[in-house]
């Protein structure tokens, strides 16, 4: 059942001023990976107090509930059903769209990392519709640009990338009408720690510009995110932010999909967020892969609320 609101909760608080009412959307799904519950992040999401959150932010919110998904066709089986999973994905991609030209800031819930297929479409088309380019940050341990053909798992949660810049299954390359959605030159990765021997080819022969944790080592986190921010917006109407929580260290965040150690630590979370507010640049946001089943006390879902306060600008001062 969708948990949603008719109007927009507005705080009397006027610490942030952001021009645009936040719209949140669920999309409860985890068929893209092995393993279950992060459909359930959602509502851990709310939970943690979500909406209530970015209320006292002084911002306006409006729960727009979850995008539907009919838990019974998707049974824990090799090949799920591909016409029915590119309906989410084309719902999803509707929603983010009619969220943007109605002027409201997409924050999308996931469900695990093959979500972005869907919001990356429904955002690009926004742009698109209007002749504007649109570019994409992605903050993740993982590329995601795997294709059926380099991917070991099969896992559909480690191709949305390589879909939205149209390589991949046929069905989710062409989801919101048109392809590709994103110009690989536009798109910047950060926190990489973990990538497949042929996605890394994949990667290479696009010419995405790839951040790992080496060069967050190497060169500080803050001179890292200030070229990632400037390939994915400079000359550009709009930026996506992708985060998946499997970027923190599983010491920080233990409830996700697919935990790599050696991974963002609780204060480059937050200043990764931080930097992405000051930039202006941020038009949609979503933040996927916790996964409440394998969570300690709901923490990681916790930290995500955390972050996505951050990333709508909230200061300590």
């Amino acid at each position: 059942m969708s948990t949603s609101t008719n109007k927009p909760i507005v705080s009397k608080s006027t610490q942030s001023s952001s021009p645009r009412p936040i719209e949140v959307i669920g999309c409860p799904v985890d068929f893209g990976g092995n393993l279950r519950g992060v459909g359930m992040a959602p509502t851990a999401f709310r939970l943690a107090g979500l909406v209530e959150s970015i209320s006292e932010q002084g911002l306006a919110i409006r729960d727009g509930g979850d995008i539907e998904v009919a838990k019974e066709k998707f049974p824990r089986k090799k090949e799920p059903p591909m016409k029915d999973i590119r309906q989410i994905y084309e719902n999803l991609a509707d929603r983010v769209t009619r969220s943007l030209k109605g002027r409201r800031f997409p924050l999308i819930l996931g469900g695990d990392h093959s979500i972005a297929i869907g919001t990356i479409a429904g955002a690009a088309r926004h742009f698109k519709n209007k002749n504007q380019r649109m570019g994409v940050l992605w903050v993740d341990a993982h590329g995601d640009m795997n294709t059926p053909e380099t991917s070991p798992s099969g896992n559909i949660h480690g191709m949305p990338l390589a879909a939205s810049l149209g390589e991949g299954i046929s069905a989710l390359v062409k989801v919101g009408g048109f392809s590709p959605k994103i110009e690989p030159q536009r798109c910047a990765l950060v926190g990489i720690r973990n990538l497949d021997d042929a996605e890394k080819e994949n990667i290479a022969r696009f010419g995405v510009k790839v951040f790992t944790m080496k060069d967050i080592d190497r060169r500080g986190l803050s001179a890292v995110l200030e070229e990632a921010i400037a390939v994915a917006s400079k000359g550009l109407a709009g930026m996506h932010v992708s985060f998946d929580l499997d970027v923190v260290d599983p010491k920080i965040a233990p409830g996700v999909g697919t935990a790599v150690p050696g991974g963002m630590s609780y204060r480059e979370a937050h200043l990764t967020m931080e930097l992405i507010s000051d930039s202006k640049a941020m038009t949609s946001l979503e933040v996927v892969e916790a996964n409440p089943i394998l969570d300690i006390k709901n923490s990681t879902a916790q930290l995500g609320v955390e972050l996505i306060l951050s990333a709508l600008g909230k200061s300590i001062y």
